[in-house]
């Protein structure tokens, strides 16, 4: 009876993930985006400790990959996509536009599949241990969480700003299965020698918390990106 309990403790965490994201999901839907970031930071609190359960138990299973993978998708693909389906049907929209509006918000959707590919991908990927190639699905969602949370007054401010955001869409949505190699924020040793650029990371987004409060998560998640092609495109 012990047995099959510790067993089966990873996957309890990674449904506790897996729920968070369909309650984010549900306030995202009913236009609450605060609401819906906090159950998509908490599903990512269940999603840090799912793995590490199961690594220190040593119950690690092919079930239990696939079922986060699936959590993740709802979490991070599904709950911020809705987000985004939600504020496009709120924000004005330019006149060329505008006959459109019934069905463009639907284009947020494209992101929970591009998150969907991206996490299969993750996982027949060996080159993903210490290191990302394109962006993890957690941080799209931070992105676009926090991004509504704190900026959706700039969103809302102009009509072009539409454009902009389905724009914005694809090109995260790129940036997930893309083949740019991101850092990890994993520490082997604590010293500043080969953790130079961890380090300088996340020194620079100290005043960026100060000064943009929940909205500095978007930029943070910008500069992880620019960071990480500016360090590819040096090493070539």
């Amino acid at each position: 009876m012990a047995n099959i309990i510790v067993r089966n403790i990873p996957n309890t965490i990674t449904c506790c993930n897996l729920i968070s994201g369909c309650i984010a999901t549900a306030y995202a839907f009913g236009g609450q985006p605060k609401m819906a970031l906090t159950f998509i930071i908490l599903g990512a609190v269940f999603d840090f400790f799912d793995g590490m359960s199961a690594r220190l138990l040593k119950v690690s299973s092919p079930i239990g990959k696939e079922l986060d993978s699936l959590a993740d998708d709802i979490t991070f693909g599904m709950a911020p996509a809705t987000m985004v389906f939600y504020q496009l049907g709120v924000m004005d929209y330019p006149s060329f536009l505008e006959p459109l509006r019934p069905v463009l918000p639907f284009v947020a959707f494209v992101m929970a599949a591009f998150s969907a590919l991206r996490l299969a991908k993750f996982n027949l990927d060996e080159r993903q241990t210490t290191s990302f190639i394109g962006m993890p699905t957690p941080a799209n969602a931070l992105f676009w969480g926090s991004l509504i949370v704190g900026a959706a007054d700039v969103l809302e401010s102009s009509p072009w700003m539409v454009p902009a955001v389905i724009l914005l869409i694809f090109l995260c949505s790129y940036v997930l299965v893309s083949e740019i190699p991101m850092f990890a924020l994993k520490f082997k040793q604590w010293g500043w020698k080969g953790n130079e650029v961890k380090y300088i990371f996340l020194i620079t987004c100290v005043p960026l918390l100060i000064i943009f409060g929940i909205s500095a998560f978007a930029i943070i998640i910008a500069w992880y990106v620019i960071l990480s092609v500016y360090l590819n495109s040096k090493n070539k």
